[in-house]
């Protein structure tokens, strides 16, 4: 077991610097990870691919962030941040530029995959250094800035799509990222600094292929179940997510003997602390909930309402803009009020909205969908600050990375878990209802209504373990050594 690691304290001004650099980098990352979601049609096209071949530059990027999340505890603790922030930023660049020149449809594939690689670094970096630098008190408030960052930048994404897309070819979409990116690069490359020290230990390698496969096919059948062309692939999505499910399971038992002898790849003595337990237990539900929603938007405003694209996009983005705005001042109310007074009615708001979408159909306004898209994402404001804040706040400073992997693998497991639930019930319920004599359209609009009362159902899960969530004591936290970041 590393020995636990000294919380430095940098003087504030340095602590904004790093912070500020890391959370612009995200954004930008982030940005490009929901950006393709419009240029699907279009690459279609112009590479003479069909569209579940185009649907894996989106597969494939929620697949790598999977494969590579749980190996960030190990790697953060062993470099420095200024090499994590580099070699995250170098893949991302790498990736982007080798799309934007992409000559064939299996380059710009392999370029995705470069992209998430940077991307699935950056996200827990930042969490890591966050939780190292800022004390208990102000998490809150920070953590609120944070949430505006990775909250708007996805929503922003689809419409940014849409723009470009309506200005030129595809690739504007990589080189209009590109230069921003490289911006950040230099700027971080200059004004970060090393946060701890970086602890030397041998890496499981039997652990890897382990976490990469299980992980992998875990995500990658969640995500096929229910989907229309299943039927086609190779090996059912079943068995793939069951193999998945049972090599996630030898991984975790590796892990917990690894515990007893040496370094795990991913220590889960993470999961002995009661409050990230529960605190994961309630991220995982909500973002299965919104995950859920956030794909049968899309699908009941256009194939439904009848709105273009990118409508589509512009009316989602006030949602995304309520929870990033609100972040700051939830996580203001956080280091004042504690997580309960929050947690709990902001996963009460959100179960309301899951059930209110149970009522839109064909002839419902675009100004209802709206009103509704923007009071659900209030709702999770108000969860997953203090749920992100205080669930890895019980952790000592040594397990933080490996606090923030496992919040990050869950997450991905949770939306492929999310997506594929609701849309199993959405085509279910539609076919049921074309079977019965339905207009098409009409059907598809009681598959989505179907869909939205799975995610009510989660929401009221989420509700129940919300009840459980306790603000943890600052008296808890480590005292960390003064020093001086350089």
């Amino acid at each position: 077991m590393p020995a636990p690691l000294e919380t430095p304290t940098l003087p504030s001004a340095r602590v904004t610097t790093v912070l500020r650099v890391l959370v612009l980098s995200t954004f930008v990352v982030f940005l490009n990870e929901t950006i393709m979601v419009n240029a699907i049609p279009r690459l279609m096209r112009d590479f003479e691919v069909t569209a579940a071949a185009a649907g894996w530059l989106s597969t494939a990027f929620m697949l790598t962030m999977a494969v590579v999340i749980p190996v960030t505890g190990w790697f953060l603790q062993r470099v420095t941040t200024r090499t994590a922030f580099s070699l995250a930023m170098a893949l991302f660049l790498t990736g982007t530029a080798l799309a934007a020149a992409a000559p064939v449809y299996p380059v710009l594939l392999a370029a995705r995959v470069v992209q998430a690689s940077g991307t699935a670094v950056m996200m827990p970096l930042l969490m890591t250094t966050l939780m190292t630098l800022v004390p208990p008190q102000d998490r809150g408030r920070v953590m609120g800035n944070i949430t505006l960052v990775i909250s708007v930048a996805p929503a922003l994404g689809p419409a940014v799509s849409g723009v470009l897309l309506q200005l030129g070819s595809w690739r504007l979409l990589f080189l209009a990222v590109l230069p921003i990116a490289v911006a950040m690069a230099v700027f971080g490359r200059r004004h970060l600094v090393n946060v701890g020290e970086p602890q030397a230990g041998p890496i499981d390698w039997p652990s890897v292929p382990l976490a990469a496969a299980g992980f992998g096919a875990l995500v990658y059948g969640l995500s096929r179940l229910g989907a229309a062309n299943a039927a086609s692939d190779p090996v059912p999505p079943a068995v793939t997510t069951l193999t998945g499910a049972v090599l996630v399971g030898l991984f975790a038992w590796r892990q917990l003997a690894l515990q007893r002898s040496s370094t795990p790849l991913l220590d889960l003595r993470t999961l002995t602390f009661r409050h990230f337990t529960v605190a994961l237990a309630l991220m995982c539900l909500s973002f299965m909930a919104l995950m859920g929603a956030f794909i049968l938007l899309p699908i009941y405003l256009q194939e439904v309402c009848g709105l273009t694209s990118l409508q589509t996009g512009l009316l989602l983005i006030p949602g995304g803009l309520t929870m990033g705005l609100l972040g700051p001042q939830v996580g203001k109310l956080y280091d004042r009020v504690g997580a309960p007074r929050l947690v709990i009615p902001g996963a009460a708001l959100t179960a309301l909205c899951l059930a209110l979408f149970t009522l839109t159909g064909r002839g419902t306004p675009p100004w209802v969908v709206l009103a509704l898209h923007v009071a659900l994402s209030a709702g999770m404001a108000f969860v997953f600050t203090p749920v992100f804040t205080s669930g890895l706040s019980v952790l000592p400073p040594h397990l933080y990375p490996h606090g923030s992997a496992v919040l990050g693998s869950l997450q991905q497991v949770a939306a492929a878990a999310g997506t594929a639930l609701v849309i199993s019930v959405m085509s279910g319920h539609a076919a049921t209802a074309a079977a019965a004599g339905a207009e098409s359209t009409d059907a598809l609009a009681t598959g989505v209504r179907w869909g939205f009362g799975v995610g009510a159902v989660l929401g009221g899960l989420a509700v129940l373990v919300a009840l459980l969530i306790r603000t943890p004591p600052a008296s808890r936290q480590p005292a960390g050594k003064q020093t001086e970041g350089a």
